[in-house]
Formats: structure tokens, C-alpha cells, sequence
């Protein structure tokens, strides 16, 4: 039996939501993604932030999950915020010119877990902009 590649957790705060992935996005894991964020839309929550501190790889299928979740929770008045992207993902918003409609700042501070005492929030990366990130070791010139 083969572990979970992600691991998808959930913590709702009124109309917000809170969603905490462990693991690896790609293609066999982005349906349980895109399930996760869709359940939140249905469940009547618009505005869902997305912590990837603990995701260790992101490739072009979970991109396009996040960017699918960022126009429905624009459609419905809301939004996707992605928090701590690997550098892997970090990389691919760069080079595509879409992290903007990921990277903004949230509105409003992120929920915390209960029991756990708030965190002052990290702060976002200039509007547009996604901190260069090497996908490549050696010297390429």
C-alpha cells in the first residue's frame, strides 16, 4: 500500500478557509487538490489561503488547479492566496507571469489553528514578483 504523495489539511474561520498541504503536487496528487479547493466553493467559502510551507514539489498540474481555484474564487467574489510556494512553484509562477493572481497579499490576517497562538504574518513579495529561485545547479553561460 503506497503512502498519500499530499496531504490536504482544512480549518474554516467563518467564510474563510485555511488550507495547509503537506507532500507533492503533480499530476496523480492534483485531483485531490483541485477536490479540496472545489469542496471549499461549494461549502460556501470564497476567499481560501493556501499554506505550502510543507510541500516539498509543485509542477505545471497543480499550477493549473491553483490558477482554476483563483478564477471561480474571483467569479464568486473571493480569492486563492498561495503562502510559502516551493521553489520549484515559485519558479514556474515566475516564468509564466502569473504570480500576481497567487502572490497577493491576503485580506485580512491568515486563521489560525485552535490552540495555537497567531502568527504575525509573513510578509508578501512586491505585487508581480516571485523571489528568483534555481532549478538549476552548475554554471550556465
Amino acid at each position: 500500500m503506497l503512502l498519500p504523495q499530499l496531504t490536504v489539511y482544512r480549518h474554516d474561520r467563518r467564510n474563510r478557509a485555511l488550507i495547509t498541504l503537506s507532500g507533492e503536487i503533480d499530476l496523480d496528487s492534483a485531483p485531490l487538490l483541485r477536490a479540496s479547493l472545489e469542496r471549499c466553493l461549494r461549502d460556501g467559502i470564497h476567499t481560501i489561503d493556501v499554506d505550502l510551507t510543507s510541500v516539498r514539489f509543485c509542477d505545471c498540474s497543480g499550477l493549473n488547479v491553483f490558477l482554476r481555484a483563483a478564477q471561480q474564487t474571483t467569479v464568486a467574489g473571493g480569492a486563492v492566496r498561495l503562502h510559502h510556494p516551493p521553489p520549484v512553484l515559485a519558479r514556474l509562477l515566475d516564468l509564466t507571469g502569473c504570480g500576481f493572481l497567487l502572490l497577493g497579499p491576503p485580506p485580512g490576517p491568515l486563521p489560525s489553528p485552535p490552540g495555537d497562538a497567531p502568527a504575525a504574518p509573513a510578509p508578501a513579495p512586491p505585487h508581480g514578483s516571485v523571489p528568483p529561485a534555481s532549478v538549476l545547479s552548475g554554471d550556465l553561460r
